[in-house]
């Protein structure tokens, strides 16, 4: 089975058409490793229901409902379930658009691939938010990168995952009410801005806002988690070698720990400018050092693996486009999991 998931990866994968954007002078960003190379999945591309989804239907609410971070946050919980053992999993998430769609990592939203199945365990997946964090929403997966499942397969079963945050972005969508009552006529969403960043943001003042999860590592898995903010420094910029400012490091806070990962990097305009990825480099930039992927990366790939913006990506008949996705992405991408860690 492995072979074959290889096999149809490979047959399905095509040079990436990079969409217009300045890049930076080369020589002028620091440099992570990249693990994707030059090809990307043209599944979606291809699949002519996902592009009918992403352009149909009642266009919905757009822009920004709120531009308090902590009024957008969310908790992503996970707990998975065999005979042997009971494993939990947080990280944050924020809502990018008012009608109930949550940006989040996709390390973090990877676990809601196994909601489908039963095979090697039950996983329930709740959105909780709030202070203390307490049970919202249920959600469905709208999109994650499937060059990210490929590439970082084996991360869920690590003890500490591990990565450089290439393309490491989920898009979740809400579509219940965890007491089944009505949903809101509007969720309370952040501003985005996609451009691409300039080497003259190093040393401005951002906010990062997320739930780390120290509490829940000190005290177990009933302790309450509390949502953070803090106001922070940009410190440097790397590229994938792309010579495009994809990742952003911020200096240490009390946002740093685990758990933080999916939650948003925001600009002095109150827009989202990066989503938090892994620790950064606390002996550089002090304890609780973060690095986020920024929203220039996340619009230039996901047009590349969708031929859709962040904001057409957001709009159209989101149902129907979950539904596809799930029909047409979910099975490969949940075997690859399951060939990887069990």
């Amino acid at each position: 089975m492995a072979t074959e998931i290889e096999s149809w990866f490979a047959d399905n994968f095509e040079t990436p058409t990079v969409a217009v954007e300045e890049p930076v002078e080369k020589g002028q960003l620091s440099w992570l490793p990249s693990f994707i190379g030059e090809s990307i999945p043209n599944i979606l591309l291809e699949n002519a229901e996902y592009q009918q989804a992403a352009l149909g239907g009642a266009a919905g609410l757009t822009g920004s409902t709120t531009n308090n971070p902590l009024e957008a946050l969310v908790n992503v919980f996970c707990t998975f379930t065999t005979d042997d053992h009971i494993r939990t999993t947080t990280g944050t998430g924020f809502f990018i658009d008012p009608d109930g769609i949550i940006m989040t990592n996709a390390h973090v939203a990877q676990f809601l691939l196994f909601e489908a199945t039963s095979e090697i365990g039950n996983t329930e997946c709740v959105i909780r938010g709030g202070n203390p964090a307490a049970p919202q929403y249920h959600v469905e997966l709208l999109y994650i990168p499937p060059t990210w499942i490929q590439q970082n397969a084996t991360v869920m079963s690590a003890a500490i995952p591990m990565g450089t945050g290439e393309r490491d972005y989920a898009l979740l969508y809400v579509t219940k009410r965890v007491d089944d009552a009505p949903l809101p006529a509007q969720f309370p969403a952040l501003a985005f801005a996609t451009e691409s960043l300039p080497i003259t943001v190093r040393g401005n003042t951002v906010i990062a806002a997320g739930y780390p999860a120290t509490n829940l590592l000190l005290l177990g898995p009933s302790a309450d988690l509390i949502p953070q903010q803090a106001t922070t420094t940009i410190t440097e910029l790397y590229t994938f070698g792309s010579n495009f400012a994809d990742v952003l490091s911020i200096q240490g806070s009390v946002v740093g720990a685990e758990g933080a990962s999916g939650g948003p990097v925001l600009d002095q305009n109150g827009n989202v400018i990066g989503v938090i990825v892994t620790r950064g480099d606390d002996t550089i930039d002090g304890t609780g050092s973060l690095r986020a992927i920024t929203l220039a990366h996340i619009e230039r790939t996901l047009m590349q693996e969708t031929g859709f913006s962040l904001a057409q990506n957001l709009s159209g008949n989101l149902t129907y486009r979950a539904d596809i996705f799930a029909k047409t992405m979910a099975p490969f991408l949940l075997t690859i999991l399951q060939q990887a860690n069990y």
